[in-house]
């Protein structure tokens, strides 16, 4: 109840001081401190009656946003006045049942004013809503969202970030523990059962032991793979392009990829660039059927911006779970991720990263 008086007594106070500020316009063009002071008070008014936290008025703003406010508080007025007018006859027709002055004879049509009004009153709610909504987009029009707001919008993307930066953490765990357990620990297994039998078989432990080399070798190799996917050392010694260079020579699918950074990028950024393009290199050529894939990473204005595009089949699911992951690792640095992946093909993944 509380909330609705103070939204129409900001209303009302908006329609009178739109009544007032159409005059004083006229003088405008010659005192811009006039105008600038309007805008101030008519900001001031916005955040206290109605909730609308909103920017100081710049001197280039202020006269457009006192004009087109002062024509939403006109018509705030309108539909006051529409609600004053509709509320005096509810109360003449009560007086009138309760004075007697309509008898039995009248309460049919006394039911039927009474649904109209209903409905009438239910229109005339939304209308002050509608006003409502409409001074809160001049106010973000023209001045823009206030610091409150901002702060507000910030935390509440900071505690998605950090919501998504926990689940990719246990995603990429779960991840590296699954290749562990169906690779390097399956291969440690197997050369494990030839060492045994080469111990069991003297006979044939030349040929035991030349497999259980072999076997060494490729425990190694998964080991490699694993410890690349967590974190590639190349980051660090080389930097971002060898890394990627790198993704590109490992791929089973020709990589044509440019990297123009003009120096040497924040570590997490590099980080999330080089997983972005390694997670998308991989995706492609696991299921896309491509038979190339382009990969394009630049700086420019303090943004590095990642773009991966292949000429497969498309339909990948932005939200599959390696996607997903990559939106949250982009999204952990306040960056832009975008996947557009129709049927058919091409597939194109984007990233945008501040850096500066």
């Amino acid at each position: 109840m509380g909330t609705a008086v103070r939204v129409l007594a900001g209303l009302l106070l908006g329609f009178c001081c739109a009544v007032v500020e159409l005059p004083l316009l006229a003088v405008a063009w010659a005192s811009g401190g006039v105008v600038a002071r309007l805008a101030e008070l008519e900001r001031r008014r916005l955040l206290v009656f109605l909730g609308v936290d909103s920017a100081e008025p710049l001197d280039r703003q202020a006269l457009r946003f006192v004009v087109v406010r002062a024509l939403v508080g006109l018509l705030g007025g309108v539909v006051l006045a529409w609600l004053c007018y509709g509320l005096y006859w509810a109360a003449v027709i009560a007086w009138r049942l309760a004075t007697g002055e309509l008898g039995p004879s009248s309460l049919v049509e006394v039911g039927w004013t009474a649904l109209i009004g209903v409905v009438l009153l239910f229109v005339e709610v939304r209308g002050i809503l509608g006003v409502v909504a409409l001074e809160r987009a001049v106010a973000h029009r023209f001045l823009g969202p206030g610091e409150r707001e901002l702060l507000q919008r910030r935390v509440e993307q900071l505690a998605l970030s950090r919501a998504g930066v926990v689940e990719a953490v246990d995603a990429e765990r779960r991840r590296i523990e699954r290749d562990l357990h169906d690779g390097v620990q399956q291969r440690l297994v197997a050369l494990g059962m030839l060492l045994g039998r080469a111990r069991r078989n003297p006979a044939k432990a030349d040929e035991l032991l030349r497999q259980a080399h072999e076997e060494s070798a490729l425990v190694l190799e998964d080991l490699r793979e694993v410890a690349w996917r967590v974190y590639p050392t190349a980051l660090d010694s080389l930097g971002l392009g060898e890394a990627l260079a790198a993704v590109a020579d490992r791929s089973a699918v020709p990589v044509r990829f440019t990297v123009d950074l003009d120096g040497e990028v924040a570590a997490a950024v590099g980080t999330a660039a080089y997983f972005v393009v390694c997670e998308a290199v991989t995706n492609a050529a696991k299921h896309s059927g491509a038979s190339g894939i382009t990969v394009e990473v630049r700086r420019d204005e303090g943004v590095v911006s990642v773009l991966v595009r292949d000429d497969g089949r498309g339909g990948a699911d932005p939200d599959g779970g390696g996607l997903a992951g990559l939106a949250r690792r982009v999204a952990a640095l306040d960056g832009r991720f975008g996947v557009s992946s129709p049927v058919g093909g091409p597939t194109s993944i984007t990233a945008e990263l501040p850096c500066g």
